[in-house]
């Protein structure tokens, strides 16, 4: 009925960027995204719902578990 296709991740510098969890303490929602090291900004890429949502993150963007990182 309903078909999905896997959007093509957005450009973006690599250079400079690190991937970051960032997690509720109130309602333990989790949002992922890359955060520039330079200036500190968060971009926020994707809602966290589960495993497969932190998968699919790393597969699309590129990065390893190992380097990300958590924030509350």
């Amino acid at each position: 009925m309903f078909s999905f296709r896997r959007k093509a991740a957005p450009r973006f510098d690599r250079a400079g960027k690190i991937p970051v969890i960032r997690s509720s303490i109130c309602t333990g929602e989790k949002t992922a995204g890359y955060k520039d090291v330079r200036t500190g900004k968060y971009t926020e890429v994707m809602l966290i719902r589960g495993d497969k949502d932190l998968r699919d993150f790393l597969d699309v963007y590129g990065f390893t578990a190992d380097e990300i990182t958590y924030e509350w």
